[in-house]
């Protein structure tokens, strides 16, 4: 599992690259936990390099979207590759998240609700 963490325009931007299935979990969840602690945190995670996605890679994506909308922030994700799209649309995600195809128009959005 691949991460990058960047900050645009004042929103964090977290990249995740290869596989998030059950091993690689954990480290995410903790590294998503760490991003949405604050309060109002505005954060993008880009998919564009995710190859793949288990039950258990929704299921923290789902915590910390949660986290991030009970201190009045928000998560969008941006980039979805076909195969994690399917994924996201077969489980319903589709309706939970916002989503973007290009990780610059995820940060535009924020910048637009100001």
């Amino acid at each position: 599992m691949e991460v990058s963490e960047r900050t645009a325009g004042g929103v964090k931007v977290i990249a995740l690259g290869g596989r998030l299935d059950a091993y690689a979990a954990n480290d995410i969840e903790r590294k998503l936990d760490s991003l949405v602690a604050s309060e109002k945190v505005r954060l993008v995670v880009d998919l564009g390099q995710l190859d793949y996605i288990s039950s258990s890679g929704l299921r923290v994506l789902l915590g910390a979207l949660k986290k991030a909308r009970e201190q009045q922030g928000d998560i969008v994700l941006s980039g979805l590759q076909p195969y994690v799209k399917e994924i996201f649309e077969i489980s319903g995600f589709t309706q939970l998240f916002k989503m973007f195809d290009k990780t610059e128009e995820a940060i535009i959005s924020y910048q637009q609700e100001k």
